[in-house]
């Protein structure tokens, strides 16, 4: 008995079990592992997309402030790449939970970021139809309406945003003065007569945003300090 005892405990210091003991003999049963339901699944897979958006969106950058052509267009493929990854994880996570609107608004905005501008613009809508005012899928959904030449529906949502999100607001009227930029850059690409009605709609606008921006929490407190 003495002589069982010390083999089983010079077993255990050393991490081997003898056979009985490591069949399930006297042992306790171990715990099975947690299957996540598909919502957090969904939410995991989520969160990965957005992990590579935040990568393609530097290197896009990146892309955009090159001044060498061939650095100009690794990067941009790299993004693109990267945009494409995301996109997977976003459906991934859309076939296990299709009630998550944060991931229809990425799923938007990758496809948009590939040019898929009428895949972008219907997750916009299952995003904004599960989520009413949502403010970041109104932002990205009027950059989308400029990407198929809709800019009155464009300053609808800019309208839209005014009102709640003033920082949203501002970031999709920068997107609206680089529309204009692009278009007269290009002079074939549209009307010259819409695309100067719009420029001095972006300037009226940009004024009064400046003028009531005290009247918003954030700019009294700016001018408090």
């Amino acid at each position: 008995m003495r002589s069982a005892l010390r083999l089983l405990s010079a077993a255990l210091l050393i991490g081997v079990l003898p056979p009985a003991l490591a069949s399930g003999g006297g042992m306790m049963p171990q715990a099975m592992p947690r299957i996540a339901s598909p919502e957090q699944q969904a939410r995991d897979l989520f969160n990965d997309g957005v992990g590579y958006v935040k990568k393609a969106d530097k290197v896009d950058a990146e892309a955009a402030q090159a001044t060498d052509a061939g650095k100009r267009e690794r990067a941009g493929k790299d993004a693109r790449a990267r945009y494409a990854s995301a996109l997977g994880k976003f459906q991934q996570s859309l076939q296990r939970n299709p009630q998550l609107p944060e991931a229809w608004n990425y799923l938007g905005y990758t496809s948009r970021k590939l040019g898929n501008y009428a895949d972008a613009l219907t997750a916009y809508e299952k995003a904004l139809a599960l989520k009413p005012g949502y403010p970041d899928a109104i932002e990205y959904r009027g950059e989308a309406f400029l990407g198929v030449n809709r800019p009155e529906d464009a300053k609808q949502a800019y309208l839209d945003l005014f009102a709640g999100n003033r920082s949203l607001a501002d970031k999709l009227l920068a997107a609206m003065k680089a529309w204009v930029a692009t278009q007269r850059a290009n002079p074939g690409g549209g009307d010259a007569a819409s695309v100067d009605e719009l420029d001095k709609w972006i300037q009226e606008r940009a004024q009064i945003s400046a003028q009531t921006a005290a009247l918003t929490r954030a700019g009294t407190a700016a001018a408090w300090r």
